[in-house]
C-alpha cells in the first residue's frame, strides 16, 4: 500500500507542472498589464516601464515560467500584485473558509443523497423513484450560480429569515452550503439508486432473502456495503469539485474563500495569487482522490490485494 501512495504522490508533480503551465499561459496572453493595475492608470509611461522590469514581464514567457517554478520549488510563490502580500500566506488564510463550506456542502449531499436513492432503488418503478429521479435531474441541471441567487431572493430578499452575503455566523453558511451541495446531492442520489440496482439483483441478496433475513438487514448490512464503492467515488470527486468549484457560489454569497480570492485576482490580472489558488487546488484535489482509493481497500479486501 505505501508504494502505492508514494507512486501517486509522485504523479502529482507532472500534473501539478501541467496545470501551472497552462494557467501561467493563459494569464500571460490575457489582456491587461500587471505593472499599470498596480501602479494605477495615470503611472508615468517610464515608471511602468521601470516596474514592468523589476517584475521580469519583459522576459520572454519560457523565462518567466521557469523563473516561477524555480521560486517556487523553494517555497517562495510570489507577492501579489494589488496586496504586496505573500501568496502563499494569503490562500492559507482563505482555505478555512472554502474547506469549511466544501464540507458542509459535502455532508448535505451525503446525508440526503444515499438515503434518498436506497430508497428509490428500493421502490423501484413507484411514485416514490419518479418523484425522487424527477427531482435529481432538476437538481443536476440548475446552474449553481442561478440556484443561489434564487435562494437569496426566497429566504433573504422575500423572507427575511437568513442573510445573503458574509461569513459571521452559523446563518451565513446555511445558504451558500445548501446551493453548493445541492447539484451534488442529486449526482450522489443517482449513483446509489443505479448502484443499489446492481447489487440488489445478485445471487447473495436472493438467498438472504430467501434465509429469512429481514429485509432491513439485507439492503443495511448486505446490499449497501457492497453498492458504496461507487458511491464513494463519486462522493470523493465531488468533493474534490466542491473545493475547486465553489467560486460561483463564494462570489454569489461574498464567501471569503479561495475560489473568490481567486476571482478577484483574474479581474487584476494577480499571476501570481491565480497560479498559487489553481496550484493548491490542484494539489487537494489529487490528495482527496487519492485517499478515496485508499478507502476502497477497507470497504472491498480485494481491491487491497491489487495494491500490495
Amino acid at each position: 500500500m505505501h508504494k502505492y501512495v508514494l507512486r501517486r504522490l509522485l504523479l502529482l508533480i507532472p500534473v501539478v507542472l501541467g496545470v501551472t503551465f497552462l494557467v501561467f499561459g493563459i494569464m500571460h496572453l490575457t489582456p491587461g498589464d500587471p505593472a499599470k493595475l498596480k501602479l494605477g492608470e495615470m503611472a508615468p509611461p517610464e515608471q511602468v516601464e521601470a516596474m514592468r522590469e523589476e517584475m521580469g514581464l519583459n522576459d520572454p514567457f519560457l523565462i518567466q515560467y521557469a523563473k516561477y517554478v524555480g521560486n517556487a520549488l523553494k517555497g517562495d510563490f510570489g507577492r501579489s500584485y494589488s496586496t504586496n502580500r505573500e501568496v502563499f500566506d494569503e490562500v492559507m488564510s482563505r482555505f478555512p473558509a472554502t474547506l469549511k463550506l466544501a464540507v458542509t456542502a459535502s455532508i448535505i449531499s451525503i446525508l440526503i443523497g444515499i438515503p434518498a436513492g436506497i430508497i428509490s432503488a428500493t421502490k423501484q418503478y413507484t411514485l416514490t423513484d419518479s418523484v425522487t429521479m424527477v427531482l435529481a435531474l432538476i437538481g443536476v441541471s440548475m446552474p449553481v450560480f442561478w440556484l443561489g441567487l434564487m435562494l437569496i431572493l426566497l429566504f433573504s430578499v422575500n423572507l427575511g429569515w437568513l442573510p445573503s452575503s458574509g461569513s459571521q455566523t452559523l446563518k451565513h453558511l446555511i445558504l451558500p452550503a445548501v446551493t453548493l451541495g445541492l447539484s451534488s446531492t442529486a449526482i450522489i442520489t443517482r449513483m446509489t439508486r443505479s448502484s443499489m440496482l446492481e447489487v440488489i439483483r445478485q445471487d447473495y441478496i436472493r438467498t438472504a432473502r430467501a434465509k429469512g433475513v429481514s429485509e432491513r438487514v439485507v439492503i443495511n448490512k448486505h446490499a449497501l456495503k457492497n453498492a458504496l464503492i461507487p458511491v464513494v467515488t463519486v462522493i470523493g470527486l465531488q468533493f474534490g469539485n466542491l473545493l475547486g468549484g465553489a467560486v460561483l457560489t463564494e462570489s454569489v454569497f461574498s464567501w471569503p474563500g479561495v475560489g473568490r480570492l481567486m476571482v478577484e485576482a483574474i479581474r487584476q490580472k494577480d499571476t501570481p495569487t491565480v497560479l498559487a489558488s489553481i496550484v493548491f487546488i490542484s494539489v487537494t484535489f489529487s490528495i482527496v482522490n487519492l485517499c478515496v482509493d485508499i478507502l476502497y481497500a477497507f470497504l472491498d479486501p480485494r481491491i487491497k490485494s491489487q495494491y500490495e
